[in-house]
């Protein structure tokens, strides 16, 4: 059995020992998938007679990290995935495995949330405390949770990040949904984190405005009247007609279906709107942002 100890077997090594790859005792399914990868990955290493020892250097990754993939405790990469299937010639049944474990990484919530974001033909969303997830880059969502207090560990700060750019896959869908978003301008000028990381969040905005099937909107701070007080909104709408919502001050934030609360959901939002700037005069407030940044 051949033996990688070059360039790839040290980068799978560093990314080995990231934080964000634990997995969440409190989530069953999660728990349930890597346990049986790791039985498998056991398996098969074991029925080609193969120590842990001697795989670890041949995928890569130490003997500790071996035992706690196998023994279910870690949460393997997809590149480990790979690079185990080729060692141990499991005919690409670790490979396959690869999806189910890259959701396992996600919190719970965020699994579920994805999924319904993945079914929807409509999405309108509006966060009145920071800039809405699903346009965060990597670094501002970083800068964000290590905000919060009491402190997250970093392992929690780098899945609940994963998690999040995992959702942005719905910009990738083809048919693409129709999203709108209305942001604070204040959340635009908040320098969280430092100016270079706000720079760099504006100039995505831009990028994300300029996309056919994304209506982006941002309430001035000087506006005399606001139907957003009463907190953030999100409404999801699906192709056979039926939709969900959530809010603070609907069903203590639980999502809804009803169609009342759908409406007074959707009135709301279609007012918030109404009262933000247009699509175009927010494209070029945020360049302004931009420039005085």
């Amino acid at each position: 059995m051949s033996v990688d100890g070059g360039t790839g077997a040290r980068r799978l090594k560093d990314e080995a020992d990231e934080p964000g790859w634990e997995v969440d005792p409190d989530d069953d399914w999660g728990v349930a998938v890597i346990a049986t990868v790791g039985r498998q990955v056991k398996l098969r290493r074991e029925a080609v007679g193969m120590r842990a020892p001697d795989f670890g250097v041949a995928v890569g990754y130490g003997e500790d990290l071996v035992y706690k993939i196998e023994g279910g405790k870690r949460i393997p990469r997809p590149e480990f995935l790979d690079k185990a299937d080729e060692v141990l010639g499991a005919g690409g049944l670790l490979s396959a495995m690869k999806e189910d474990v890259a959701k396992v990484r996600y919190p719970k919530k965020v699994r579920e949330l994805a999924q319904s974001e993945a079914r929807a033909v409509e999405l309108q969303l509006y966060d009145p405390l920071n800039i809405h997830g699903l346009l965060q880059t990597p670094q501002y969502a970083r800068g964000l949770l290590l905000m919060r207090r009491p402190a997250y560990s970093q392992d929690e700060v780098e899945r609940m990040v994963a998690g999040r750019m995992a959702r942005k896959s719905v910009f990738e869908r083809d048919p693409a949904p129709e999203m709108g978003f209305v942001l604070e301008e204040w959340t635009l000028r908040r320098p969280l984190g430092g100016r270079p990381l706000l720079r760099t969040q504006l100039a995505h905005l831009l990028e994300v405005a300029e996309m056919r099937n994304v209506e982006l909107q941002v309430m001035p701070m000087d506006r005399e009247e606001h139907a957003g007080v009463d907190g953030g909104i999100e409404l999801l709408k699906f192709g056979d007609g039926s939709a969900v919502g959530r809010s603070p001050v609907v069903a203590n934030g639980r999502p809804v279906t009803d169609g009342k609360q759908l409406h007074i959901l959707e009135l709301r939002y279609g007012i918030i709107r109404a009262q933000a700037l247009t699509p175009r005069e927010s494209r070029a407030l945020i360049e302004q942002l931009l420039g005085e940044t």
